[in-house]
């Protein structure tokens, strides 16, 4: 059995939000569980104070096959000790952070398997945070950014960083290898490595400052490895002297000697696991000279009534670094399968060059190897041998090249880590030759290390590069252009920066709650005329006999004729027609009113201060209830004229 991790120490207090990182394998999420109380630890002590609120949410997001984000919501916050098992309070309790983490009314009962893997991450952590109430002691989250897109991760900084209103985490413990999230985030940065004497090393404040001080760290244990080697090589000759010098030897001085030898092979063992790095990628290119690979022009495609994109041009030639960027289904990876041929577009034409392209991808969902293979077939196909850029190389010198261990070769590929995994893809890309490597979310899984090398071997690649991710360090390294997509006219931009890019996608969101703020008026407004007719209907036939002449005031109460046998009056008298003729304006008034309250009611601002919000909520129902009257005295009116 492997053992992990060995006399750990760690501690978190309250405001601090630490950031954990290390190689992939080296108990990451094992510690984090044993945090949460999920597990147990072979040896050693984890104390927690008394009446402590921990929330654990794992890296992978399951959900039952029927649930909703409300029903799994109402479901977490039954466990929370202030629902004290009231049903009514569960699910007030989760619509309310459900509500309060983004999700729209009209999202919160569609199945939880269809959500996207950013929504399913946040109706994970509502849930978790449903489970404590609104306000746990500690928030523990293994990979949270995984899934996620730019605007998921930038909620979730915000989030960690200064909760909403009364949601919030008083402390938090993440494991990510996100580091522009790091940079962000993190108050401490914890790395897990048996480079360090304790298995961590600790460093207060952000990314930048960690890096800098095990920079320091690595370069004083280095040189205290030469130092100590210098000592044992004195030692060496002292001990290699003849017979007849040994007897004069002091037994202390051999103790110690033996000390030294000890101590040297476990700072040279620290030191060889620091230099490790991750895993050498390097990709093979085709040597394909061609001037442009694949050139799109005016491409539009669109699923259901759908458009995704529209009137996209766009020319791939060697050399070239494109990033595609938009939210979560807005048609990223549909875009990569047209512009690799597999996928017609609805509209324009695709030219590839001839012979077509070599093209190797790296597939989000890490598919295409069969989970039940050997991961010897899976990264060797042919034999024990591997021709890599023209060079035999045996399957373990070409494993270990992936950090897998000799006895791994015989697992299957689905008792692999995630990191393995994606490393195992990596593996077999780097056998194909390619004009074009096509990347769809590279960075999920991988540890920090190997994200390094990846970068590095893409930035070198001679051929044109694809990629779909959301790690904004990688983009910033690597994309000479930015193509966003996901706007809600389905228009496309092309920008040369990181900054353009997060910009475009900004004004897309704020176009798309617009549209969804227009979307709800509309519907609201057809709502409360079908109401008011309905009311309208029924009320003229229940109370005709009796009530045949009664009308409503401005407040919707009915005024009945003095006299009961008065006979019906079938025309508008001046007043009423000249309420008529005017109606149609004041409604129109009405209308805007209540889109301004609706607009209030969706402010961020309004919605962070519980005190603004219920006089926003206040204000949202009597402009409702203006227009419902209004609407059920025109057709009130309406009915008279035309009776």
């Amino acid at each position: 059995m492997r053992e992990l991790f060995h006399n750990v120490a760690i501690s978190v207090a309250d405001g601090d939000r630490v950031g954990f990182i290390g190689p992939n394998g080296a108990g990451k999420s094992t510690l984090l569980r044993m945090l949460a109380g999920v597990e147990e630890a072979d040896e050693g002590i984890i104390r927690t104070q008394r009446g402590a609120v921990i929330v654990y949410v794992p890296q992978r997001d399951e959900f039952d096959a029927q649930a909703t984000p409300r029903s799994a919501a109402t479901a977490a916050a039954m466990r929370a000790a202030s629902v004290h098992g009231d049903l009514h309070e569960a699910e007030v309790l989760g619509c309310v952070i459900l509500g309060k983490l983004g999700f729209p009314d009209a999202r919160m009962d569609e199945p939880a398997e269809k959500l996207s893997g950013g929504w399913k991450k946040r109706l994970s952590i509502a849930c978790g945070l449903c489970e404590a109430g609104g306000a746990p002691d500690l928030l523990l989250l293994d990979e949270p950014t995984n899934h996620l897109d730019v605007e998921g991760i930038r909620w979730l900084e915000q989030f960690l960083v200064r909760g909403f209103n009364d949601i919030r985490a008083g402390a938090s413990v993440f494991i990510t290898h996100d580091r522009t999230f790091l940079e962000r985030v993190a108050t401490r940065v914890v790395e897990l490595s048996r480079a360090y004497p304790q298995g961590t090393i600790a460093a207060e404040g952000n990314y930048t400052e960690f890096l800098r001080r095990r920079g320091e760290f690595l370069e004083a244990q280095a040189k205290a490895e030469a130092s100590l080697a210098n000592e044992v090589r004195v030692d060496n000759v002292w001990l290699s002297r003849g017979a007849q010098a040994r007897r004069t030897k002091a037994k202390g001085r051999i103790e110690d000697s033996a000390d030294r030898r000890g101590e040297l092979d476990a700072i040279s063992a620290r030191n060889t696991a620091a230099n490790a790095g991750g895993a050498r990628v390097d990709f093979s290119a085709s040597g394909r000279r061609t001037r442009r690979l694949v050139a799109a022009e005016g491409i539009s495609k669109g699923f259901e009534g759908r458009t995704l994109f529209r009137d996209l041009d766009l020319e791939l030639a060697p050399g070239d670094r494109i990033g595609l960027m938009g939210p979560n289904g807005s048609g990223k990876t549909t875009l990569l399968r047209i512009l690799c041929g597999d996928l017609t577009p609805d509209s324009g034409k695709i030219r590839f060059a001839d012979p077509k392209p070599r093209i190797v991808v790296l597939r989000q969902e890490r598919a295409d190897i069969p989970t039940e293979m050997l991961l010897r077939d899976a990264i060797c196909p042919l034999g024990d041998f591997v021709d890599f850029q023209g060079q035999p190389m045996h399957i373990t010198a070409w494993a270990r090249r992936f950090l897998f261990q000799d006895a791994q070769l015989l697992q299957t590929v689905g008792n692999l880590s995630g990191g393995e995994r994606a490393r195992a893809h990596l593996a077999r890309m780097m056998l194909e030759p390619a004009d074009i490597l096509v990347l769809d979310e590279p960075t999920n899984d991988l540890d920090i290390s190997t994200l390094e090398v990846l970068e590095e071997s893409v930035d070198s690649f001679p051929g044109a590069v694809l990629l779909v991710t959301h790690d904004r360090t990688m983009l910033q390294r690597l994309a000479r252009t930015i193509t966003v997509i996901g706007a809600p006219d389905a228009s496309v931009s092309v920008v040369a920066s990181l900054d353009q890019a997060l910009s475009a996608l900004e004004r897309a969101e704020r176009a798309a709650q617009e549209r969804t703020r227009a979307e709800r008026a509309d519907a609201n407004r057809t709502a409360n005329a079908q109401r008011a007719v309905s009311a309208a209907g029924v009320t003229h036939a229940e109370k005709s006999s009796e009530n045949a002449d009664a009308v409503a005031d401005a407040g919707g109460n009915l005024i009945k004729p003095k006299s009961s046998n008065a006979p019906a009056r079938r025309k508008l008298n001046f007043k009423e027609q000249r309420e008529l003729d005017l109606m149609e304006e004041a409604v129109a008034i009405a209308e805007r009113s209540l889109a301004a309250a609706e607009l209030g009611v969706a402010d961020p601002v309004v919605t962070a201060d519980h005190v603004k919000m219920a006089a926003a909520c206040k204000a949202l129902e009597k402009a409702q209830g203006v227009v419902a009257t209004l609407y059920a005295r025109w057709q009130e009116l309406e009915l008279k004229r035309g009776g």
